[in-house]
Formats: C-alpha cells, structure tokens, sequence
C-alpha cells in the first residue's frame, strides 16, 4: 500500500503537463507516453469510481454531504494501486467543505504544486468551460465555483483563484513542492529537475531531457491532432491550444486587467504576477 502525492493546481495551470512528464521519467522509454494512458499513471481525484462503492445506492443523485463524507474512503482506496507512491491529480483547493476535508491527509505523503499568472489562466478558462472573458473573470473570483456531479466525476471545488493558490502555498511545508508555469516553460531543465529531486529521484540527464521532451507541449499537440485528447472539454476545440504565457497582454482590455488585479492582487504579488505600469 502506498501513500497519495497530490498533483494540485487551480484548473488550466499545467497539471496535465505535470502527469505526462512524471509518467514519461518514471516510464523511461524512447517514445513519448501516449496521451491518454495518463490515467493510467496518476490517478484522477473526482472519479466516481473511486467512491460509489462507498454509497448505497446511485452516486449521481448523491449530495454534497453524502459525497463528502464518502471522500476520504474513496482516497483512502487509491493507496492499494501501487506499493509506493501513487500520484492523484486535483483540482480542488486545499480545505474542507461540509466538516470534511477534501483530501485525506492521513493517507498522504506530499504534494506538487502548479501555479499559473492568473491573467493567462482566464483566457484558458474560456475555451474549457465555452463562456466568455468577463465570465471567466467572474468564473476567478468566485468563492463557490464548483463543478458539477456526473456520471464520471463528484464535484471539485475549485472556490476563486486566490483561495486556491494561497490554500495550497501559504505554509511552507517541507511535503510540498511549489512551481509556477513560467518558470517551468522558461527553464524546464531546471524545474523539473526540482520535481525529480523532490521526489528523491536521481535520474541521468539524459532520461531528464527526454522526459522533458517527449511531455512538450508540442509533443502533447501533435499525439491530440492525430488521436484526440479523452480529457478534451466538449465546449473546447483543443485541450492543448496554445500553452505559452504572456497571451493576455494582447486580449485582455484595461478594464479586464484591472479587475483580475483588483480581485487577486494580493497573491499575484506573492508569485510576481502584477502587470509592470507603464511609464508615462
């Protein structure tokens, strides 16, 4: 039996990418891994399967409560997949709703931690979720922002940007592993480097490098426009649409930008995220 490392990140901040290097380092092999055997490696947080033998009864009429208190069983099963780690990707914040938390700490060895400039997170938002950008900016600042309970997934409490971010990076912790996203497209050798050594892993440079090269966002593109991306949101054209930083310098409005700052100002400080004033 094993113990969870969570993969955390508000939505559209590189967790898959996290998932697909992770399993292309622990893999080793020539060719990339293929895109949708990522669950195979790293477990996902909200599948119902994981929690409806918890429930008497059909998950899918379930409510918040009932599905809160079945959630740390439901984590607490994900430990048996491998003997040792076990890697769980969510989207939740770091907290408890209903007296519950919502990942089961006793059964946790650690997390990583991706955080992305929330002014390119919005304009993401808008392909995933098929709204608008002052939707999205809405969708950001939003406390209660939830998904919705299906046949395939329990809901995952996203709450807004910065709850999320600072729930999960307030503390330092010696369990926990922080990145931002621009770092890691900036000096990926470097970043993902940190991950290895976090993890207590040593790999050569060489596995390194084409693990960092078979999880690129090119590599990611290329295997969706040949075969499609299982996790692709039905509102979005492509999961894997553009992946670089700095996009909404030249979409977002002033008045957009200023909100964004407005609500979230105080952690984009923290992760050197506030738009540079220009001179006059």
């Amino acid at each position: 039996m094993g113990a969870l490392m969570w993969l955390a990140s508000y939505p559209k901040s590189g967790n898959t990418w996290m998932r697909s290097f992770l399993h292309n380092l622990l893999r080793g092999s020539e060719e990339p891994v293929a895109i949708n055997d990522l669950d195979h490696f790293c477990l996902g947080e909200s599948d119902t399967r994981w929690y409806a033998r918890h429930f008497e009864g059909v998950l899918e009429t379930a409510g918040e409560e009932e599905i809160a208190r079945i959630r740390p069983k439901g984590q607490s099963d994900m430990t048996r997949v491998f003997p040792d780690t076990v890697f769980v990707k969510t989207h939740n914040f770091l907290g408890e709703k209903h007296g519950v938390t919502l990942h089961n700490m006793d059964v946790t060895a650690g997390a990583i931690y991706i955080v992305r400039n929330p002014l390119d997170v919005v304009l993401s938002m808008t392909h995933h979720f098929g709204t608008d950008i002052d939707a999205a900016i809405h969708r950001l600042g939003n406390e209660g922002a939830i998904t919705d309970l299906s046949d395939g997934h329990i809901p995952e409490y996203h709450a807004s940007w910065s709850t999320h971010v600072s729930s999960w990076t307030a503390r330092e912790n010696p369990g926990l592993l922080v990145l931002r996203y621009e770092d890691m497209l900036a000096k990926p050798r470097r970043e993902f480097r940190r991950v290895s050594d976090f993890l207590g892993l040593k790999p050569p440079r060489d596995r390194l490098d084409r693990a960092i090269r078979n999880s690129s966002f090119r590599t990611l593109q290329s295997q969706e426009r040949r075969g499609d991306f299982k996790e692709r949101s039905e509102h979005a054209k492509a999961f894997f649409r553009s992946g670089k930083e700095g996009q909404w310098k030249s979409v977002l409005s002033a008045e957009q930008i200023d909100r964004i700052v407005e609500r979230h100002g105080e952690q984009m400080a923290r992760f050197n995220y506030l738009p540079r004033k220009k001179k006059k």
